[in-house]
């Protein structure tokens, strides 16, 4: 690669990087300012009273209490997943593959982004452990990384999960019985997720993010900042932690017994295999953290094994779980004082039926920063969209989707969820967001163009 379209994106990248060094609050002030403004616009926008706004703010608080359990079930099952032997010795050999920084920085990437479409949690806890086994791969090789561009790599990645299999919009309305199902009937994810034209840009971001995200490396050998190997090597499978060879009683006997585990995590398995069976392939987010639940299960050393992994665990989801209140009552604002209304109006009104995809797709993304829940986003706007969709004659699905990658696009400048994978990898979110703006710029052009493109099909 030359040096002169080397220096074009490092270059590209520094303006962002120093930006979000000097003015990005740490993610709970982020989520503070949004609902101060959220307040703001809803009184300035709305007929709703400061009042009745505090009061939509504050009953929108424990409203996603439900997804907030199943979050954290999901992210503590993936993480305790992507940390058992097999997986974490699996990805430690990975780790050990590069041979220049660029493999380096192109192996984190499609790593994490081929993770992010099993299921976005797993994206975000694989992506951290594969930055740090790369990053101390090559150090011991001499190969000097800067550590910060390779976590932003791992979390660039993630700009694909709404393609995949634990994609929100998509699982929500191929549920039956769902409650647009008035409106749109069930849409199976053979229509949304499965499609060619999904798939197809789903590959087509995945290799455009591996070749950009080494472009940005730094020229000056000086701006490099490398890990600290002996402070992130893995010590989740330590042997003498993790299992007591002294056995002295029959509690510890059972504690012990790797069959006990993997008898559960077969039954487990066997539930979702019976489920695919008699309703087809029909996905949601329990299904998802049953998968996780299993799998890691079989894959334990034991059952006391598989608690020491979910209590490790513990440490990634504590900030998610203080912040999703905020975030519901942000929603509670929108929905209640009808603030979403006037977001999806003004969209429609400057919408045809070519084009509704596409401002769904950017209304998505605007949205996405406020209420950063794929799951959350579309129970607020998605009867919105649909209702302009059947106004305009567009089928749902197209909705469904540029809502979608609206909510994966913005989630480039969303600090939110990078916690999970900044606890792996042990750097701040500042370190990274200024390579990912670079991200959110061309897949900005990129999912806009395929959104016009699906809209004039």
């Amino acid at each position: 690669m030359s040096s002169t379209k080397l220096g074009i994106f490092n270059k590209l990248s520094k303006p962002f990087v120093k930006l979000v060094e000097n003015y990005y609050p740490d993610a709970f002030i982020f989520v503070i300012v949004l609902s101060v403004l959220t307040f703001f616009l809803a009184i300035t926008n709305t007929d709703a009273t400061p009042i009745q706004t505090l009061e939509a703010w504050g009953n929108g608080l424990p409203k996603l209490f439900t997804f907030t359990a199943q979050i954290t079930i999901i992210m503590v099952t993936a993480h305790a997943l992507a940390h058992t032997d097999p997986v974490e010795k699996f990805l430690s050999k990975i780790g050990s593959y590069p041979s220049s920084p660029i493999q380096a920085y192109a192996l984190v990437t499609f790593i994490s982004g081929v993770a992010s479409l099993f299921a976005w949690s797993f994206g975000l806890i694989v992506g951290g452990i594969i930055s740090k086994f790369v990053a101390i791969g090559c150090s011991k090789k001499r190969i000097r990384i800067h550590y910060p561009l390779l976590v932003a790599c791992a979390y660039s990645g993630y700009v694909i999960w709404h393609m995949g299999y634990s994609s929100s919009a998509a699982l929500f309305v191929s549920s039956d019985g769902h409650s647009l199902v008035d409106q749109i009937g069930v849409i199976p994810v053979t229509e949304t997720i499965f499609t060619t034209f999904n798939i197809g840009l789903a590959l087509i971001t995945l290799l455009i993010i591996t070749i950009v995200n080494p472009l940005m490396r730094p020229t000056n050998d000086k701006e490099i900042k490398e890990i600290d190997s002996n402070v992130f090597r893995s010590n989740y499978n330590n042997k003498d932690e993790n299992l007591n060879h002294s056995v002295r009683n029959v509690a510890q006997v059972i504690e012990n017994n790797r069959l006990i585990s993997m008898f559960v995590g077969f039954i487990l398995l066997s539930f979702i295999s019976y489920i695919f069976y008699t309703k087809g392939f029909s996905l949601d987010l329990n299904l998802v953290s049953w998968t996780f639940l299993g799998i890691g299960l079989l894959l334990s050393n034991s059952a006391i094994h598989y608690v020491r992994l979910v209590n490790k665990a513990a440490v990634t989801i504590g900030p998610i779980i203080l912040q999703y209140p905020f975030y519901a009552g942000i929603m509670g604002m929108m929905a209640d004082t009808g603030l979403i209304n006037v977001i999806a109006s003004a969209i429609s009104s400057i919408s045809s039926a070519d084009t509704l995809g596409f401002y769904s797709f950017l209304s998505g993304g605007i949205v996405n920063m406020f209420i950063p829940s794929g799951g959350g986003q579309w129970a607020v706007q998605g009867p919105v969209m649909i209702e302009a969709a059947k106004s305009l004659n567009v089928e749902p699905y197209v909705i469904v989707l540029g809502v979608a990658y609206g909510d994966q696009w913005t989630n480039m400048i969303q600090p939110f969820w990078t916690i999970p994978l900044l606890a792996i990898a042990g750097l701040h979110m500042r370190q990274i967001m200024g390579y990912t703006f670079v991200i959110f710029l061309i897949t900005g052009i990129l999912y806009g163009g395929a959104m016009l493109y699906l809209g004039s099909g």
